[in-house]
């Protein structure tokens, strides 16, 4: 039986979770995948966070406990997967692209995508691939079986940071994170 990582792994500083979920499995129901990018985000003065300026977002922090599901729609189109970050500092990990592994004809029909570069290869591709919305907006991740990240590094690799991804405000910080040579990162534009 798979073991997943427990709530102690994700109260650490966002930036260190975010570097530490690459090469982990998210499992989530019948698919699973191996995150290969991430960004994090700090509740406190990173403008490019949610709770800069939604107070629904800041509520979701004072109520919800690490390791947590945040799920939103981004600008009505795409779901996107987070993951609460609650230590000393708090913040959010997006999932931004996972190397998909199991429950590939599932993640085929759902995305409507044959080949496996292209499933998850971005966080409103992964929300789509293994069927995340609103409905799981605050659930856990930790202590099920059917859903979790894997506590065992699954794929190594060389980990890369850079600026994060589709923001126009707290562009300068290198919160981007993914393992080089993935053929499986979000494209870059």
């Amino acid at each position: 039986m798979k073991r997943f990582l427990e709530r102690e792994f994700f109260e650490e500083h966002p930036v260190d979770c975010a570097r530490a979920l690459l090469g982990r499995e998210l499992v989530w129901g019948k698919c699973s995948g191996i995150i290969v990018e991430t960004e994090a985000y700090a509740v406190e003065g990173d403008p490019a966070c949610h709770t800069f300026n939604r107070k629904g977002a800041r509520d979701f922090v004072a109520s919800h406990s690490a390791g947590d599901v945040y799920i939103y729609l981004n600008y009505g189109v795409y779901w996107l997967l987070n993951v609460l970050i609650k230590g000393n500092d708090e913040g959010f990990v997006l999932i931004r692209a996972i190397e998909p592994t199991y429950g590939l004809a599932l993640m085929r029909q759902r995305r409507k995508r044959e080949k496996v570069e292209e499933l998850c290869s971005g966080p409103g591709k992964i929300c789509m691939a293994l069927d995340l919305d609103g409905r799981y907006h605050g659930a856990s991740l930790c202590g099920l079986k059917s859903r979790g990240i894997g506590m065992e590094l699954v794929r190594r690799g060389e980990i890369h940071s850079g600026p994060r991804v589709g923001i126009s405000r707290g562009k300068e910080l290198a919160w981007r994170f993914y393992l080089a040579g993935s053929p499986f990162l979000s494209p870059r534009k």
